[in-house]
């Protein structure tokens, strides 16, 4: 695995553990070789990953549109890709990336999610889908997904096509044995 594409907030959140989670897996993802692509902000969970990898050494491909740029866009990064719409952003994301990390974040995090799961679903990709399960943030959303499945509109073992960690490093370790 030599990229992963991480979904997040841009917003903070109001527990410290998320942006310290957030660090402790740009740190990993640096010591481990992988290089960060993600959705280009210098704010929030968002930039407090590409933060890390940037001052750990890895390397960070940001993807943002001409909208965003001006209101959140990192002007630190080195590789930064500007491009006209939100379809384009996530499509490129996707094909710079051999993997989706899913950390605590908003309706933008979940859509993105969902899209990515449903390709998955589909059966246009097989790449793995980790979710960094930060202070429990997803349990709600992994326990409706089982209720999904349980009343027969998902099928079980999609259930397989993402796995959980509750850490930076099984999050590694589990993209490590999907890949």
């Amino acid at each position: 695995m030599k990229k992963v594409c991480v979904f997040c907030g841009a917003h903070p959140g109001d527990n410290p553990i998320y942006h310290e989670s957030a660090k402790s897996l740009g740190e990993t993802l640096t010591r481990e070789g992988i290089a960060l692509v993600y959705g280009g902000a210098n704010i929030g969970i968002m930039g407090e990953v590409a933060n890390a990898v940037l001052n750990s050494g890895g390397q960070v491909t940001g993807v943002i549109t001409e909208h965003l740029m001006p209101i959140e866009g990192h002007t630190g990064l080195k590789d930064l890709h500007i491009v006209k719409d939100m379809h384009t952003r996530k499509s490129m994301m996707y094909d710079l990336s051999d993997g989706f990390a899913i950390l605590p974040g908003g309706v933008g995090t979940l859509e993105e999610f969902f899209e990515i799961l449903t390709w998955a679903q589909l059966k246009f990709h097989t790449k793995p889908i980790g979710i960094l399960n930060t202070a429990s943030y997803y349990n709600k959303l992994i326990h409706f997904l089982h209720h999904i499945a349980d009343e027969q509109f998902m099928k079980r073992e999609q259930l397989d096509l993402f796995f959980v960690a509750d850490t930076p490093s099984k999050l590694i370790e589990g993209f490590k044995k999907r890949f």
